[in-house]
């Protein structure tokens, strides 16, 4: 027997449903929030997540707990809120790839990553930069396209995982110079840190803050960074736009974000949005995010979903031209 409802009768359930989510919302939150970072503690994505977690869980009134569960490419840990009840007590805190390159990485993610997870604000932005080995007779990014160009087929570059930003930012170099290099990806960026100072790896993307120390130190050159501006940690270093190079891959930016499951009351998302965004703007939070490498960069649900879609088509262009993936 099909149960047939009335217009009226609909709209009454409908208002129901709403009221009910706003007071929920209104009420919350009521207990204790666990942040998940689908990460190993100690990385910069942890470390903006523990300064956020401390921060919003003062004005919120609620302690924040960070839960690390690292594994699989960081899939254990967005899984894990992706099938958590969508109550705003389970929120993830994960880096770009999980949003924007892990659904074209992947030939299958055990969740849906269009259903199963909301956007609620990006945090930081997290360009990186093209490192060199000092022994590299290339000091600008015109120079260093040459040379790339000039050592065809004999160059090999570093990453920090395939198909990570490092990975298909430095496929794309190699694309657009002729210069068929060899990519190297390591387990993590100290490692590829490490070959690159000692001059087994001639060039490498990697991060501002696990690269400073060795840049003023002169144990490597930063030829340039990604993204539309200059990196605060590194204030001497032009980016690719300013060089010249000002395709779409190297103005994208990485970035560290917020997310919830994907059927949490649009109220909620607001309320955790808005405490972002505060405490994004507090002065002692951006420069501790600063320090990690970063620009605090919060962005509502709307807009940063329009951004998420704006990269994702970048990364899956570089992921098809690349052919990564990872099952």
């Amino acid at each position: 027997m099909t149960l047939r409802l009335t217009r009226r009768e609909s709209l009454i359930l409908l208002t129901a449903a709403s009221l009910g989510s706003a007071a929920h919302a209104q009420s919350y939150p009521s207990k204790p929030i666990t942040m998940v970072v689908p990460y190993p503690p100690g990385g910069g994505t942890d470390a903006v997540a523990r300064l956020i977690a401390e921060k919003i869980g003062k004005k919120l009134g609620q302690n924040v707990v960070v839960d690390n569960r690292a594994g699989a490419s960081g899939l254990i840990g967005v899984d894990k809120v992706a099938k958590s009840v969508p109550d705003g007590y389970t929120i993830l805190v994960a880096l770009s790839t999980q949003f924007v390159i892990n659904p074209y990485l992947f030939k299958k993610l055990p969740y849906d990553p269009n259903k199963d997870i909301a956007l609620v604000s990006q945090i930081v932005a997290s360009p990186i930069a093209l490192l060199v080995h000092p022994s590299v007779p290339a000091t600008d990014v015109p120079s260093m396209m040459k040379y790339i160009t000039a050592k065809k087929g004999k160059l090999a570059y570093g990453s920090y995982g395939i198909g990570s930003a490092s990975h298909l930012s430095g496929a794309h170099l190699s694309q657009i110079t002729g210069g068929d290099m060899n990519h190297v990806a390591y387990k993590g960026e100290a490692p590829m840190i490490q070959d690159l100072i000692g001059g087994q790896m001639p060039m490498g993307f990697g991060s501002a803050v696990q690269a400073k120390s060795m840049i003023d130190a002169g144990k490597l050159k930063a030829i340039a960074v990604t993204g539309e501006k200059r990196l605060p940690l590194l204030p001497n270093v032009p980016t690719f736009v300013e060089q010249g190079v000002k395709d779409d891959v190297f103005r994208t930016v990485g970035f560290i974000a917020m997310a919830v499951p994907g059927a949490t009351p649009k109220p909620i998302i607001q309320r955790l949005a808005a405490e972002v965004k505060a405490a994004c703007e507090l002065p002692e939070v951006r420069e501790r995010i600063a320090g990690f490498g970063f620009e605090a960069a919060p962005l509502g649900p709307d807009e940063f979903t329009a951004k998420a879609k704006a990269d994702a088509q970048v990364w899956a262009r570089l992921v098809k031209q690349t052919g990564a993936t990872l099952d």
